[in-house]
This record gives C-alpha cells, structure tokens and sequence, in this order.
C-alpha cells in the first residue's frame, strides 16, 4: 500500500512539473510556439531522443523562423543556444540510423541556421548522403542538390553527379517542382543538348502546372539566366504565371524577376507596368537599408520624377547605415536613374569609399564604370581606387580577371600602366578568348585617346600591344572549329577594335561555319550581323533559308532580330517574298500580345525594305496600340523614349508616301516640329565644300538652298531648281546662314512639290553620303539612306546622293575635278 502510495505521489509531481510528459515528444515539440519551448524538451529529453525526434526538433525550429519577418529573424542566437550545440552533437551520432528524407533535411535546415561547411556534422551528413545519392527520390535529391549551392558546389564532383541521375531518369520525372530546383544546382554543368532536354522536359510539364506556382516559375526563369538562354516559350509562360498572382508578389521576388528579366533581355511591358504600380505602393512601407535598396534599386530606373525624389531622399537618410553590397548596387542604380543629385552621387560615393578595400575586381569595375557615368570628381577616391586596382593586377593570374582590371583602369582620370603591368596583359594573351582580348583592346584605344586628349606622345608599347591583340584575335577566329563556341564569344562584342580589325576575320568563319546556323542561333547570329554592318550574302542567304525551313520553331519575338540585318544593310535574299512572309505568318497571331516597341522597330524594318503587310501597320495605327505605346514609353530610358518615338515617326512618313492607299494619317508634325526647332547641328567640311562649289556651279549663292526639310521632315542638304531648258532659278531671297538648320520652309500639309513649280521645272535635292551610309566591305548603299532617296522622288525630287569614296577619291583631287563632277550629276555634261 505504502509503495503504491509512493508510486502515486510521485506520477502526480510529474504531471505537475511536466504536462505534456504523457504525450509522444514529437506532438509536444509540434506544440512549442517558440525556440526556448523546443530547447527545454531537447535538454530534459537528450539521453532518449532519436533520429525522428532530432528531425522533427529542426524541423520546428526552421518554421519558427520561417515565420518571422527578415527583421525579427534570429537565427545567430539559435545557433549560438547551448541546447543546439546539444541537438548538434546529438544528431552526429543518429546519422547513420536517419532514412534519406530525415537525412537531407537535417542537413538542409542546420545550413539555414548558418552552421560552415566545414562544420563535422555538415561534412559527416553530406559525406553520407553522397554514398546514399543514388536511391533518392527525386524530392530528396533536389534538397541535397540545393544544400550542395548553398555551399558553392556548382562545379564539384557531386554535382556532377546529381547532373548525371538528372539525366539518365529525365524520362520519368514528373515533378516540375523539384525539377526546376535540381535545374538551377546543375546549370553550370550541363551541355547544350542536355540543356535542351531539360527545357523539353520542363514545357511538357508545364502543361500540368497551377497558375500558382510563382516558386516554380521563378526557378525556370533563374535556370534561363543561370545558362544564358532567353527562350521565349517558357519566359512568356512563366510571366503570365508572374502576372497572374502579382497581388501575392513581395519585393524580393519582384525585384528578382526584374533582374532576371534585365539580364536576358526580355522585355515584359504589361508586368514592368504592373510591378512598377506596386512598387510606388511599397514606397512608404521600407525604410529599413536591406528592404529599401531593393525598392530603389527595382523601382528607381523606372520611377516618376516625384517618385526618384522621394527614392532619393530616403535613400540619402539611411546612407550611412548601408553595408558594401547595397552601397554597390544603389551606385548601380543611380547610373540606371542617369542621377545628377551631386550630394547624393557624393554620399554614395563616401560609402564605397569607406568600404573600397573589401570589393572583388569585378565589383570595382562597376563601381568604377558608374562613378565615371555620373561625372562624380574626387581625386583622393580615384588614387584610392587605382591603387587597389593595381595591387590586384599584380597578384591576379586569370585573363578575364586581369581584363577586368586594366578595363577599369583605363576609365580612371590617369590610366597609364607601367612596363611590368603591360608584361602581364602579354603573358596572358595566348590564354583569352575574344572576349579578354576585346577589353583588353578597348582599354589600350581608352589609353591611347588620354594620351591624344592631353596632347602626349602615344608610346610604341601601346600600338605594340594593340598588335598582339589583332594577332591573337585572328589566331582565335582562323582556328575556330564550332559554330556554338565561337557565337558564345561573339554575341557580346560590340567595341571599335572589333569593328575595325575583326569584322572580316569574323564573318570569314561565321561563313566558314554557316551550316551550324540553325533555329536557336539564327536571331543572335543575324543581330550580330547588323551590328558589323558587314554584307555577307552569303550569311544572309542561308540565314533566309533557316527561317523558311525552321520557322514553326522560332519563337515570334525573335522575328525582328532577323529581319534586322537585312533592313540595316538594304538586301534582298533571293526568296524575298517566301522569307518576309513566312516571318509574318509567324508573328501574325501574336500582334495583339507583342510588346509595342518591338512592334514598332519591326514595322520601320520591313518599311525601309519596301514591305508593309496590312496586318501589321493596322495593329500599330491603332488608337489602343498607340496607347499602350504611350504608356512604355512613360518607364522606359529618355534616350530609348526618344528613338522609339523617331521611328514611329519614320514609319508613319514611309506609310503615308508609300501605302497611302491604306488611308493611315499623318499625325507627326508637331512632334517634328518640336525636334527640328531645336538647333540641329552644322555641316561637316565636305558638305560646306559642296555648298560652295554648287553655288558657282549653278551661277550664285543665290541659286542654291542649304540645310532645309521637305515636306514630312526629311533634311535636305542643298537644294536647287531647274527650268525646263535646264538653267537654275534664282530664289527670291537667300537669308539662311551657311551650315545651320533653320527648318522648314514649306508647309507641311504639301503632298507633292511638282505643282509648286514652274511648268518643266525640277526640283534637286543633293546628299552627301559618309561612310555610315554604306555597307563596311561594299559601296552599298544602307536602307535608311535608300529609303529617304525614294520618299524625295515620290515627293517630286530629282535626288543626287554624292558617295564621299567619289568625293574624295584622287580622281577629284582637284577643284576643277570636283566642279566637273557637280556638272555632270546635275545637267549630264562635264567641263564647263
């Protein structure tokens, strides 16, 4: 009885001092509503705990600050608690007994809590699931692969493996979820035509995905960045994903998107609108320096001016509290914004300053880059800045680091370089690709121009180098053997070097390798072209040809990208109408979702090649489309804002002369008006040759027009009359000042000229051609110029374009030459 009685009491004590005692320990540990609840059941419970237990322990800790806004988060007093040292060690000896999902989880929520990876618990959990790797389910290896990122093994043999299970079961995943996330892990390891794969792999299973997935959509997207591919296919289904659930979009992810987006270069105007409304929202919500740098980063290039003010503002408020990484992207930013706050560019300034030692080469080229671009002047930070550079460039081993370096020396106030620095750009010639190499070049013509500028002497050593450049350049390009390598170092090269010592080496093995060109590549490869403004007929043959073979392949956005080429360099492919109209085929059911600005640039295109499809300009004169144009252009850079609208104009001239059958209006004068106002610009020394040599020419100053616009506002060089019997008329007066644009002398409403004038009277208009007129390898004449010569003869002009390789060959050397020349063109006889 006594001992009954005992036992009793002694029960009753324990239900008092442990309620929950009577429960299974991992209901209660479900139960605990905050971190030391958890901690005390671990300490009163570590002698029995097992391998679930552990889990479920972690688990719970996870979600406790999962739940937590980043302010509140506490994840370095979690980890620093002597109970989870405890649960550490105790979870080093139930490694072996965990199944692999316990497994991998643990080892995914102790990397959360920020436990190194040279911690022995975290080597002891990976070393285990390395040998358990190959029975994971695909849920279980997509976590181990994302604890393999946290940890920078992108490269390492793991992964590699991980890459390889991901490739031999592709067949028969069929969770796009923990798809997406082993896609991201792998993305560096991965080969093209795995790639592919994954990507075919990826839009079956699209077809089955929730509208609100935004997780899942997000990771397809970073996958696409991650390897560099703008596929249009899954970016637009991933962004009517985005669009879809924008309400449940938080800064973080917007901000991301945006990024991303920036990066591959897809342009999304109904999500940049959306994302921009709720950003401005978000305004007064941050004033915390991790939240705001987001927002100001995100929203701040896009901003109304109101908006950038406020930006600004807070941004100058919390500006002593930001750390090196959001110092770096807020100078970023206010490049982006073209920012002219002097104290704030000042502010920022201070801030880099005080953190410039901990910044990588690359980090200090942009930091570099962005203080140039705002013009901010401090001598101390420049000295600074160049003295870092220099000491990493002493000690840096690989090319693209040490182009980075000279690259962002050659920006600073003083670029030279010393004997021993230009010693190490030569050692490492033999090792870069095209891209080192066109830094490297872009840096010395940098260094030669300083040298220009301020009057010193260029040094043998710099066109020395540039010599080894073009050495190594061509070496790369003549022993090119895959079109897919070679586009890699191409499709980002754009600077003079390239241009000029290059550019034929380069189509040499484009055309070498041309049977590689196919339905992936044909958009880079023709936009390349249009940059080099290099006529290779050969390329854009079979450019046309892959279009017309591969088209149900190609995305519709790439379409303008392929025509561009042909538009810029005024040329036909044999099968003219079968390509344009395959082209618009393709895009033809996807006029109403195109974004406008791309429309735009497609209808001026196809307009400088005489090609105007009735679907297309319809759906750009439009009073909804023009709308939707009105809005982009609100958020889009001014530079950019201002072609766009230029070319719309441009399109709407070349509609109305060439198409006036389709009763499209000319709505552009004021615009014009407002551009033509402004002062313009002078004439060069060639065209003031001209002036003068036309005015003797035809018999007094008094006999030709200078500097002047045609109806629809094409400008107009020279311009003079002739009667029927081919003499000049005199014009009534002549008050216009040599060598400016003073505007437009007739009104604007005058369709053709020809009923101005005397009866068997023509009117001349004269053009001097440079070399941006022409094609770089042939006398060919670009689109833009061939087009305006064919709106002056519909508006009545007789048109004399003089090529300056005429001009000022050594056959018109000489004055009487020169004045010969101008007979001939205007009345068809030569001396006078």
């Amino acid at each position: 009885m006594f001992r009954l009685r005992t036992v009793g009491a002694f029960s009753w004590r324990m239900f008092q001092f442990r309620p929950f005692s009577c429960e299974p320990l991992i209901i209660q540990l479900n139960k605990c509503i905050d971190e030391e609840q958890i901690f005390d059941l671990i300490e009163r419970n570590k002698a029995t705990l097992s391998e679930k237990q552990v889990e479920c322990a972690f688990y719970n800790l996870w979600q406790l600050q999962k739940q937590k806004t980043s302010l509140l988060k506490n994840v370095a007093c979690v980890k620093d608690h002597p109970q989870f040292l405890t649960l550490h060690n105790l979870t080093t000896n139930k490694i072996k007994l965990m199944n692999d999902d316990t497994l991998v989880n643990v080892l995914y929520i102790t990397q959360q809590f920020a436990v190194e990876a040279h911690d022995p618990l975290i080597q002891a959990l990976v070393t285990e699931a390395w040998k358990r790797m190959e029975r994971f389910d695909i849920k279980v290896l997509s976590t181990f692969s994302t604890c393999l990122a946290d940890q920078h093994l992108y490269f390492s043999p793991l992964m590699g493996k991980i890459a390889n299970i991901v490739n031999r079961n592709l067949e028969t995943i069929q969770d796009l979820r923990s798809l997406s996330v082993l896609m991201v892990s792998i993305s560096s390891l991965i080969s093209q035509h795995f790639q592919e794969q994954l990507l075919n792999k990826t839009e079956i299973l699209f077809d089955n995905l929730s509208s609100s997935e935004v997780d899942i959509a997000k990771r397809i997207v970073q996958f696409l960045k991650n390897v560099k591919y703008r596929y249009y296919p899954l970016l637009e289904r991933c962004n009517k994903v985005f669009l879809n659930n924008m309400n449940h979009l938080d800064l973080d992810s917007i901000s991301k998107i945006l990024g991303w987006y920036h990066f591959l270069q897809f342009h999304s105007f109904e999500f940049m609108i959306v994302a921009k409304k709720k950003l401005t929202q978000m305004i007064p919500l941050f004033d915390h320096p991790a939240s705001f740098v987001k927002l100001f980063v995100a929203l701040g290039p896009v901003a109304e001016p109101e908006e950038k003010k406020q930006l600004k503002s807070t941004i100058l408020l919390i500006s002593e509290e930001l750390t090196s990484q959001q110092a770096l992207a807020v100078v970023g930013a206010m490049e982006d914004m073209e920012s002219r706050n002097s104290h704030l560019n000042k502010k920022i300034a201070s801030v880099l300053h005080k953190h410039l030692d901990n910044y990588k080469p690359i980090e200090l080229l942009k930091i570099t880059q962005s203080l140039i671009f705002l013009h901010f002047q401090s001598k101390e930070f420049f000295v600074k800045l160049r003295k870092l550079l220099l000491s990493h460039l002493k000690v840096s081993v690989r090319p693209s680091e040490i182009s980075i370096l000279v690259c962002a020396i050659s920006m600073l106030p003083s670029p030279h370089l010393d004997e021993s620095a230009i010693s190490r750009i030569e050692a490492v010639l033999p090792q870069c690709d095209l891209n080192d190499l066109n830094d490297f070049a872009t840096s010395v013509l940098r260094w030669i121009q300083y040298d220009h500028t301020h009057m010193s002497s260029i040094t043998g050593k710099q066109l020395k180098l540039l010599r080894k450049l073009d050495h190594y350049g061509h070496q790369r390009l003549q022993q090119s053997n895959n079109l897919d390598q070679l586009w890699e170092e191409l499709k980002s090269l754009k600077a003079d070097w390239f241009r000029e010592s290059l550019v034929e080496e380069t189509i040499a093995a484009l055309q070498r390798l041309m049977d590689g060109i196919n339905y992936i590549n044909v958009a880079g490869i023709a936009s390349f072209i249009s940059r080099t403004n290099y006529l290779s007929t050969l390329l854009l043959d079979r450019i046309a040809s892959v279009v017309i073979e591969q088209i149900e392949k190609i995305h519709p956005f790439s379409i303008f990208a392929v025509i561009l080429p042909y538009s810029i360099l005024n040329y036909d492919p044999p099968q003219r109408n079968e390509f344009f109209g395959t082209c618009m085929q393709c895009l033809h059911s996807h006029l109403g979702t195109l974004d406008p600005l791309m429309l735009v640039f497609l209808g001026f295109s196809l307009a400088t090649l005489e090609y105007f499809p009735e679907d297309l300009l319809k759906t750009i004169f439009n009073i909804k489309f023009l709308a939707r144009l009105d809005s982009q252009l609100e958020i889009l850079p001014s530079s950019l804002r201002t072609r766009v609208q230029f070319r719309l104009m441009e399109l709407n001239r070349a509609v109305c002369l060439e198409c006036p059958e389709l009763q499209i209006p000319w709505f552009h004068d004021r615009f014009c008006q407002q551009q033509y106002n402004k002062d313009i610009g002078s004439m060069n020394g060639a065209q003031l040759q001209i002036s003068k040599m036309l005015a003797e020419v035809l018999g007094g100053i008094n006999c030709v027009k200078t500097s002047l616009l045609s109806p629809y506002y094409h400008t107009i060089e020279f311009e003079c009359i002739l009667d029927k019997r081919k003499k000049p008329i005199p014009y009534g007066s002549h008050n216009i000042t040599l060598g400016k644009l003073p505007g437009m002398y007739w009104e604007s409403n005058i369709q053709i000229v020809g009923s101005s004038l005397p009866p068997g009277a023509e009117r001349i208009a004269f053009e001097f051609l440079d070399s941006k007129a022409f094609c770089r390898n042939i006398p060919h004449i670009k689109g833009k110029s061939a087009m305006k010569k064919r709106h002056l003869e519909i508006l009545g002009y007789r048109v004399i374009q003089i090529p300056h390789f005429e001009w000022n060959s050594m056959a018109l050397s000489q004055k009487d030459a020169r004045l010969d020349y101008l007979r001939e063109r205007i009345f068809g006889i030569g001396k006078s």
